[in-house]
């Protein structure tokens, strides 16, 4: 098998997985055949998964809104912390705009979100 072809088979794959990794520790010698099985059924399982399971990369809007609610915070709210307005808000939460340089970074001080997520980078 070279590559998983259809749910069956990764449902298959995903048990035979479950079944080895009691067998494979980190003293297991890698020419060990359950070693072996483990390595190559994982790798095709994790390329499975991420072709037909991928939730893909949050946009800014989606972290600013998470990090809203995390922080228990309105729209009004973050309009405030960041001096701009609801409505300047409003086009970054729906991506109708994107941040300025410096709005960038306010959103990344103020709600501490990583500067590589605010930049999407």
């Amino acid at each position: 098998m070279t590559k998983i072809e259809n749910r069956e088979q990764y449902e298959w794959a995903v048990a035979r997985v479950e079944h080895l990794l009691p067998l494979v520790d980190d003293e297991t010698p890698r020419t060990d055949p359950s070693s072996i099985e483990l390595e190559l059924l994982s790798n095709l399982v994790a390329d499975y998964s991420e072709e037909n399971f991928s939730i893909g990369k949050p946009t800014l809007a989606d972290v600013i809104k998470m990090r809203m609610a995390e922080l228990g915070i309105t729209q009004s709210k973050l309009a405030e912390i960041l001096g701009l307005s609801p409505s300047r808000i409003s086009d970054y939460i729906t991506g109708k705009s994107e941040p300025t340089l410096k709005v960038a970074r306010d959103l990344s001080i103020k709600l501490d979100i990583a500067p590589a997520v605010v930049l999407g980078v």
